[in-house]
């Protein structure tokens, strides 16, 4: 009885170390602690596949309980004040500071976009709200945080809408005054799909002839920008990275479009461009866009593109959506853009995209920070509540905080 017991144990043990365990690189700090955040994330990834299969609830409902686990009710504290209001239909979280010096003081203000792929995560979250909160008493600043609705309930353009809308509601000179908002100190910000709605978003804005008042700043954190090539060096190098593999973000990206799994087949093969974005293949040719020292051993290799009538179906043709792809715009449209802020990691599958963006904004003549970290990966800055907190969260966010207080 006794050998069986450790016979079990044992067993018990080396079935967890190897469950734990990746090959994740030296270079990564704390990656003990990363390997066992990470296998969470996959314990509830094969949940969801387990569950999709049998019909039970959908990939992305299973996900969703992340959002849940981290979501909180934001209340005011005795340096912020924090409501839920509803701006052009939209929820938001307002974040402002409770004290103030004379009425003719304006502040800065950040719109803040959440992450989570389209499909996940919340304004409401605790790691969005606490960093919320160091922004408005760094920078004195007002916070909007936008609760746009999610895929796959809501498919593109939904999201990008919703905060196309808050942002052209925000951006008025009466609501502005109502917050005591210059309107010459007003940035969009985002993280991951996120980033992706704040170029979009800022982009589109640009395009308007009727919009008065501008966005002085774009801060993109690790920004998830095109859906056309989804096998750059960065895609091949960290496919199966913690917390955002190949597979999840190719979900992701699909998801955003469709619920029709055969595109997300397409799409895991790279296999899913058709003419009009075959067209547009050029603005994300790595080969061109992404310093030496990134090619490493990749050669590059044009999508493949599928042809006929199925090919220009609804979620292929938003392919070619600069709203939903902002790295896929001319030259001559990135030339009025405000000045950017672009955080990428090694250890990322998106890091392709945001080295690639941050040379085309360069080559058009917007200023540029371009801050890459060697040891980060995907999803870091929002590691700062226990007990997955990370030290490099900490960097991110005080350098993330001091650009936007040099810049804005």
């Amino acid at each position: 009885m006794r050998l069986g017991s450790i016979i079990l144990f044992v067993a018990f043990c080396s079935f967890t170390a190897y469950y734990v365990y990746e090959p994740i690189p030296e270079e990564i700090e704390e990656r003990w602690k990363l390997m066992l955040t990470n296998s969470f994330f996959r314990s509830l990834s094969h949940l969801a596949d387990i569950s999709e299969l049998l019909g039970l609830k959908d990939y992305m409902g299973v996900m969703y309980f992340i959002t849940l686990l981290e979501k909180i009710a934001p209340v005011s504290d005795e340096h912020v004040k924090v409501t839920e209001e509803n701006f052009d239909g939209v929820e938001v979280v307002l974040y402002q500071p409770k004290h103030r010096g004379s009425d003719t003081d304006l502040r800065r203000a950040i719109i803040y976009l959440h992450g989570g792929g389209w499909c996940l995560g919340s304004s409401r979250m605790s790691p969005y709200d606490l960093l919320a909160r160091k922004v408005v008493t760094e920078l004195d600043a007002v916070v909007l945080s936008v609760e746009y609705r999610l895929a796959p309930a809501h498919h593109f353009p939904v999201p990008y809408e919703d905060v196309y809308r808050v942002v052209k509601h925000f951006l008025q000179k009466g609501v502005l005054a109502q917050y005591y908002v210059h309107p010459g100190r007003i940035a969009v910000s985002g993280d991951s799909a996120g980033g992706n709605l704040a170029a979009a978003v800022t982009q589109q804005l640009r395009k308007e002839p009727s919009q008065q008042i501008q966005l002085k700043a774009q801060a993109l954190i690790y920004p998830v920008l095109q859906a056309l090539d989804l096998y750059t060096p960065s895609y091949q190098q960290n496919q199966y990275m913690p917390i955002l593999p190949r597979t999840l973000m190719v979900r992701f990206w699909s998801e955003y479009f469709t619920s029709d799994k055969a595109f997300f087949r397409a799409m895991m093969a790279n296999t899913h461009n058709n003419p009009e974005s075959s067209s547009l293949l050029k603005f994300v040719n790595w080969s061109a866009f992404l310093p030496e020292t990134y090619h490493r051993k990749y050669n590059y290799s044009a999508p493949a593109v599928t042809e006929g009538a199925a090919a220009m179906d609804g979620p292929s043709r938003s392919l070619a959506d600069p709203r939903a792809s902002p790295l896929l715009v001319p030259d001559a449209a990135l030339r009025s853009l405000p000045k950017a802020y672009i955080l990428t990691c090694e250890y990322d599958v998106l890091r392709d995209d945001g080295i690639m963006y941050a040379t085309r904004l360069r080559a058009a003549g917007v200023e540029v920070t371009h801050e890459h970290y060697d040891t980060g990966f995907h999803g870091a800055l929002m590691f700062t509540v226990w007990p997955t907190d990370f030290l490099i969260a900490r960097r991110m966010t005080d350098n993330y905080i001091k650009w936007l207080k040099e810049n804005l």
